[in-house]
């Protein structure tokens, strides 16, 4: 998930097609066919989102060359239409858009040269790339191929992909050991061409059985195709990038993208720190959550060995079957806690229609833990588990740890979130962030923890379980993707310094590193919910704010970044040239990391 969701990665590179599809350019620039219901803005951003979206579906290969400079230009001919907006004469809240939306196209372009240069850098390994996207523009443009001529085409296509595989392996034996560099960029284009064969499925598809000539001819060069391209994936895999088909469970090789870029990600999420300050930042609230543990420990009768108090508390899981039965307890518990203290409004609607449903043995492999929302999926051991396997998954969502998460995933946190966000500003969700998406639940559980919400020993245990997994996100992830830590030694970490089953760090160093998340994505939990608290902490307080009003009005303006939203409820006034400024943890303490 490198940004938002696949539609919304893709999706502003879909405005490209509406220089030549729908919208003329001076219909743009005039606002001549948008919403006149809606404020400028509003209009504007929805029109974007929709013609964004049809363009990425239509148009949803990553590579081809041409696709990309086109997109590039047309985000460059949208900024440029953006600067003709008279910004000086939006309201705050267009002020706010505005700004969305140009960093939007901006970020989106420098992700597109990013991709680029990562397919430019596959060319030795993917040299038959160019006729995967020759033929799949073929079957876009929807005129019939020649059976024999795509025979011929499939026929080179596998040869190509044969000759890619002697080369590199003539190449490997002769340098006699594999590189690290060499293990990435095989895993990154086994990846890649696994996508690549699905095109070619695609292709062969559309023609097979509907084109007598096609079946005749090419019907046998495509399964000859396919085959090759199985057989140099699962090399790519076993062995070149070490990966071996029977152990791809257990093992963990990322891609890690390196300061430039981490340095990109963050100015798009307004955060004006670099990646080796909110190191700091991480290493700092580690040590704050250490020291509670141990006070926590204590209380326990385990004197300062927090380790051994949290093995205790992970032995106070339910039995099988009554899992479901302590989530709805421990829901109904937390928005008691909130409506007895006015923290925030609960729509009954919202209240009423949270579900509820149990996590896949598949899906714990890469999240042990819960995910949720409207529907809240509760991660518990099944039956065709191995014994180990049954035991750390029970041991990682006892009593004590679900009664800091179930309120995360649900009321106030994720599903509330939600609820609201369809409700107010939707036409934002284009520029959703991790930080404010990740940083509302997570600041819930540190609002909480100072509101008294932990009753026993066990509980503080099980809060600080999470928030200690916090400070190690930002850490082990930052530091992976600045190249100062391998996933190896990540799952190491959670294991030696957070206190994780081992199996369940496996499965979160995974899903942080495989490319399913954007690599800010796992340290944005904290460093969001920071944020929060530190907006709370300007506006809540006799003759401000009371934390109700706090609480609504941050729902109200979507899951954008904070600093924006502080903005918005502070009253400053935002320029066209303004960028992230709001160092919201002051000047982190320096050299805070590991203890020598």
């Amino acid at each position: 998930m490198w940004r938002r969701s696949l539609l919304f990665l893709l999706g502003v590179s879909a405005l490209m097609g509406m220089a030549g599809w729908g919208v003329e350019q001076g219909e743009a620039r005039s606002g001549a066919g948008l919403d006149p219901s809606a404020a400028p803005m509003r209009a504007l951003i929805e029109r974007f989102t929709e013609d964004s979206a049809i363009f990425a579906r239509a148009h949803p290969s990553a590579f081809d060359p041409q696709q990309r400079e086109r997109r590039l230009g047309f985000l460059a001919d949208w900024s440029a239409r953006l600067t003709e907006v008279d910004f000086d004469a939006l309201p705050a809240d267009g002020r706010i858009d505005y700004l969305l939306l140009r960093d939007y196209l901006k970020f989106e372009g420098s992700d597109l040269d990013y991709q680029g240069q990562q397919i430019e850098q596959l060319g030795e390994w993917i040299p038959f790339a160019g006729r995967v996207v020759a033929l799949e523009s073929r079957r876009r443009a929807m005129t019939r191929v020649e059976g024999r001529w795509a025979a011929g085409e499939l026929d080179a296509l596998a040869e190509e992909v044969i000759d890619a595989k002697r080369a590199l392996e003539a190449r490997l034996t002769e340098a006699g050991e594999i590189s690290m560099a060499d293990r990435l960029a095989a895993h990154r284009s086994a990846r890649t061409t696994e996508r690549m064969r699905e095109t070619l499925g695609q292709f062969d598809r559309f023609h097979r059985g509907y084109d007598p000539e096609y079946d005749w001819w090419a019907g046998k060069s495509a399964e000859q195709c396919a085959a090759a391209m199985e057989d140099y994936i699962r090399w790519l895999r076993e062995k070149v990038a070490g990966i071996a088909e029977d152990e791809r469970d257990g093992a963990v090789l990322g891609d890690p993208v390196g300061r430039e870029a981490l340095e990109r990600m963050l100015r798009r999420e307004w955060i004006p720190y670099t990646p080796e300050e909110l190191l700091d930042v991480g290493w700092a609230e580690y040590r704050w959550c250490e020291q509670e543990m141990k006070q926590a420990a204590e209380q326990l009768g385990f004197g300062e060995d927090w380790k051994r108090a949290l093995d205790q508390v992970k032995a106070l899981h339910e039995e099988p079957g009554n899992q479901p039965a302590l989530i709805r307890e421990l829901a109904e518990e937390a928005v008691r806690f909130l409506q007895e203290r006015e923290l925030a409004t609960i729509p009954p609607l919202c209240l009423e229609t949270w579900r509820m449903e149990m996590m896949s043995p598949e899906r714990q492999k890469v999240n042990p833990y819960f995910t949720g929302g409207e529907v809240i999926s509760v991660s518990f051991p099944t039956e065709a588990m191995d014994y180990d396997d049954k035991l750390m998954s029970m041991r990682g969502n006892n009593r004590h740890f679900c009664r800091a998460t179930v309120h995360h995933e649900l009321i106030p946190g994720h599903h509330l979130q939600l609820f609201m966000g369809k409700r107010y500003r939707a036409y934002r969700a284009p520029f959703r962030t991790p930080f404010f998406v990740e940083g509302w639940p997570l600041y819930w559980e540190m609002l909480l923890w100072d509101l008294g919400f932990a009753q026993s020993a066990e509980d503080r245990m099980g809060m600080l379980f999470w928030r200690t997994h916090r400070c190690a996100r930002i850490v082990f992830s930052l530091s992976f993707h600045l190249g100062k830590m391998t996933a190896d030694e990540a799952i190491d970490f959670l294991v030696e310094k957070v206190g994780h089953e081992r199996r369940n760090a496996v499965a979160e160093v995974r899903r942080s590193v495989i490319g399913s998340y954007e690599p800010l994505y796992q340290a944005a939990y904290m460093l969001g919910g920071l944020q929060i608290r530190a907006l709370r902490g300007e506006l809540v307080g006799p003759d401000r704010l009371t934390d109700k009003a706090f609480h609504d009005a941050m729902l109200r303006e979507g899951a954008i970044p904070v600093e924006l939203i502080r903005a918005m409820l502070s009253g400053e006034e935002l320029k066209r040239e303004s960028k992230p400024v709001w160092r919201f943890y002051g000047d982190p303490p320096k050299n805070a990391g590991p203890e020598k």
